[in-house]
């Protein structure tokens, strides 16, 4: 019973790796991780100052 459940679940855990591989491969080449600094960055240098308002509004 068990060997027949290793004939499935291992080509299919083969299927997943290869699928992760590939999608990180891609994600890769495209340029996802490029930048890994800037977003940790962006959060320091937030403008916490309110929006302007755009002319012509009133409260």
């Amino acid at each position: 019973m068990v060997v027949e459940a290793l004939y499935l679940l291992i080509p299919l855990s083969l299927l997943a790796v290869a699928a992760a591989l590939w999608l990180f491969l891609r994600m890769s080449d495209s340029g996802q991780f490029d930048d890994l600094e800037s977003p940790g960055h962006r959060i320091l240098l937030d403008d916490d100052r309110p929006a302007a308002r755009p002319p012509g509004t009133e409260e």
